[in-house]
């Protein structure tokens, strides 16, 4: 019989694992001089060594060219999004001219409801998951004021309809036609940051554009973590960081991605002179004429230094492929949810769906006996050097990052669990 919480066991599939190497393209933190378990790619992803030498370059670009380093070399600062393009196409399943990256993603959210949330006297409602990340609320309920709605009844919240607190697809398709009549946009995330459950894209764009109603989606825990075909999907447009998955440093620039179909679209915008059509953007005219594709949503020149690790991350993206990354994810956030199931089940619920469909790298695990008890498992924890992640009221979620995490570090993690259960 196989002892999953046998040292061999895991140590046997971190041999067989085809991306181990790529761990040591990562700057592991360490606790008492030793690498910690580190599963918080959800919220911070780790540093890519390469990201120095990329930082590097534009610094020693600025001193020895000054404002020329805009127009020489490979990496000229003018087009320098463009190195960026075609990967993080790739990384979302788009086509080049649907994304770019630009600002931080809450901008982009306001950016692009903007264009595509439109409410009218008869279409005014904007629908979110009930309990979305705060910055998302915040936009959703903002826009619909600043439209002149009343947010208490035209921005509509789906609530859970499972006991562990996440949201079926009857749900949404439900409120999706009860509000059919008056839907304006659908605003949904990818991957729903505190459960950890991963969403149908395209069946809810599908749903969305039946009812007549725009749809957008904030990708935040999403890209880099789950399988994405956004052009594919039909979603007007979708918005995200760098900075979790991507691994691109902390207030990393964003993303953004609007469908080919409206790439010379005359759609009303917050128009920026770095949106304008490049063609004719320095003859410095008085009207604006978009760019095609996602790049007319811009509006200042891109922030370089920022968008530098992008690339260095990016690289390993294109090295591992989103397909054995994501087996690989299957197979440590599998072998998580073995080690809760074997041993940890009189201790921890899992909150993130069971199925691997519908979940990323991400488990949300809730502590029994209440909050102060959660509480005291996550210091414990990091008292060791195995950070999780808190979220209040009492989830702690644990998201083991294929670019970087191990069996090993899984095991790690089960075994302090049960260090605390005994200590405490």
């Amino acid at each position: 019989m196989i002892d999953l919480f046998d040292d061999t066991y895991a140590a046997t599939r971190d041999a067989a694992d085809p991306l181990r190497d790529l761990r040591s393209e990562f700057l592991i933190p360490r606790h008492d001089g030793e690498p910690m378990a580190y599963f918080v790619g959800n919220s911070l992803g780790l540093q890519p060594r390469g990201a120095r030498a990329y930082v590097e370059e534009v610094l020693r670009k600025w001193e020895e060219e000054g404002v020329e380093g805009h127009f020489t070399g490979d990496a000229q600062w003018m087009t320098y999004h463009d190195l960026v393009r075609e990967p993080l196409a790739r990384l979302v399943g788009a086509e080049p001219l649907e994304v770019v990256a630009m600002n931080t993603l809450t901008v982009n959210l306001h950016l692009l409801m903007a264009s595509f949330y439109r409410p009218t006297a008869e279409r005014p409602v904007l629908l979110i998951e009930a309990g979305a990340f705060p910055s998302d609320r915040h936009a959703a309920w903002s826009q619909v004021r600043f439209h002149g709605f009343d947010p208490r009844t035209d921005l509509v919240e789906v609530a859970p309809d499972a006991p562990d607190g996440t949201i079926s697809m009857d749900a949404i398709a439900r409120a999706i036609v009860a509000h059919r009549d008056r839907l304006a946009l659908v605003l949904w995330p990818g991957v729903q940051y505190r459960t950890g459950q991963a969403f149908d894209l395209a069946e809810i764009a599908r749903l969305a554009r039946d009812a007549g109603a725009a749809c957008g989606f904030d990708l935040a825990h999403a890209v880099g973590n789950v399988d994405l075909s956004l052009h594919d999907s039909g979603a007007d447009f979708a918005v995200w960081c760098h900075y979790k998955y991507v691994n691109a440093g902390p207030g990393a620039v964003a993303g953004a991605f609007v469908h080919a179909r409206h790439s010379r679209a005359d759609l009303p915008r917050l128009a920026g002179w770095w949106g304008h059509d490049p063609s004719s953007r320095f003859r410095m005219e008085p009207e604006f004429v978009p760019a095609p594709g996602a790049d007319g949503w811009q509006l200042s020149n891109p922030p370089i230094l920022a968008m530098a690790p992008l690339r260095a991350s990016l690289a390993l993206f294109e090295r591992a492929g989103m397909p054995a990354l994501r087996a690989k994810s299957c197979s440590l956030t599998g072998y998580l949810e073995q080690l809760i199931d074997a041993r940890l089940r009189g201790m921890l619920d899992v909150l993130t769906p069971r199925d691997p469909v519908q979940r990323g790298c991400q488990l949300s695990l809730r502590v029994h006996g209440g909050r102060d008890r959660g509480r005291s498992l996550f210091e414990f924890l990091a008292a060791r050097g195995v950070l999780g992640d808190w979220r209040e009221p009492d989830v702690i979620r644990i998201s083991p990052t294929p670019l970087y995490n191990r069996h090993a570090d899984v095991l790690r993690f089960a075994r302090a669990v049960e260090a605390w259960s005994t200590a405490a």
